[in-house]
């Protein structure tokens, strides 16, 4: 995903955190890149470790269309269609983006494979590592 990443500040362990913006919509997040990154536009891949839960973090979307946004300033919610992957894992497919997840019980039925969905994590699990295409 393309994003714009503008500084935000540091944690006391000393991660940078960044806001960053795209066309699905923006969050702030912990910048895994280098220092000369924030301020310019980036492809990035979203890492996330949260474990998708139906019913508890991930439920049917009441929108269908791809989704960054905070929530309660210490949680980021994003909307993508779902993919299941079989073998205990899930994609979240947001604007061409695919974040993986594992799947904590009880696991989406696989009708809901295809699905619109919203996950809703906690940010401080969120991590952002920027790559060249």
């Amino acid at each position: 995903m393309l994003v714009q990443v503008e500084a935000v500040g540091q944690v006391a362990d000393g991660r940078a955190t960044v806001r960053v913006r795209s066309e699905a919509g923006a969050a702030v997040a912990f910048w895994c890149g280098g220092p000369t990154g924030v301020g310019r536009e980036h492809h990035v891949e979203w890492a996330v470790e949260e474990d998708m839960s139906w019913g508890g973090n991930t439920r049917p979307a009441t929108s269908f269309s791809p989704g960054v946004d905070e929530k309660e300033g210490d949680r980021i919610v994003f909307r993508g269609r779902l993919g299941l992957t079989g073998d205990g894992g899930a994609t979240l497919e947001v604007a061409g983006t695919h974040l993986l997840f594992d799947l904590a019980d009880p696991p989406p039925s696989t009708a809901a494979d295809g699905m619109w969905v919203e996950i809703s994590v906690e940010r401080n699990s969120v991590s952002l590592w920027p790559y060249l295409l």
